[in-house]
């Protein structure tokens, strides 16, 4: 047998401004979604794309995530895809597709329009986006689970 292989790397804006939540455990979540766009000879094709962010350990990527990105920011995610399945409200059952991050990267300039300053909190700032920590999510199983008990995104 094959080993396999789940990985995923976009580049596109925010729609929408991020949401944070907090777990049980006290993990934070930050969900987004992201237009990724595809040009071709006849037209633009749009694909929208959620996006789900955990902190880890040391490094605090949902809560990065919450605090410097904005609706129509431009960022690189990198993650892996995963399908849930779940019952809504009414107790149909669904499904949904979404890329769990371990690293984002924003793209837009500094000062750019819609980029937020970039501060790690103590007062200094960052000279480029390169210089902002990437994680490796090593988030157990167990955090999905409770993500997908507590927080009805």
């Amino acid at each position: 047998m094959a080993g396999s292989y789940n990985r995923v790397i976009l580049v596109g804006n925010l729609t929408r401004d991020p949401e944070i939540r907090y777990v049980q455990s006290g993990s934070a979540v930050t969900k987004f979604a992201l237009a990724v766009n595809r040009r071709t000879k006849g037209a633009d094709e749009t694909t929208y794309v959620d996006i789900v962010a955990w902190d880890n350990g040391n490094y605090k990527l949902a809560e990065t995530c919450n605090t410097y990105l904005k609706k129509g920011m431009s960022v690189l995610v990198e993650g892996r895809l995963v399908i849930r399945a779940f019952e809504d409200k009414d107790g149909n059952k669904r499904k949904a597709t979404e890329v769990v991050i371990d690293t984002m990267q924003m793209l837009d300039s500094k000062g750019g329009a819609g980029a937020p300053p970039r501060s790690n909190g103590d007062g200094a700032s960052y000279d480029n986006v390169r210089s902002m920590p990437k994680a490796n999510s090593t988030h157990s199983s167990l955090d999905e689970e409770a993500m997908d008990d507590e927080i009805p995104f």
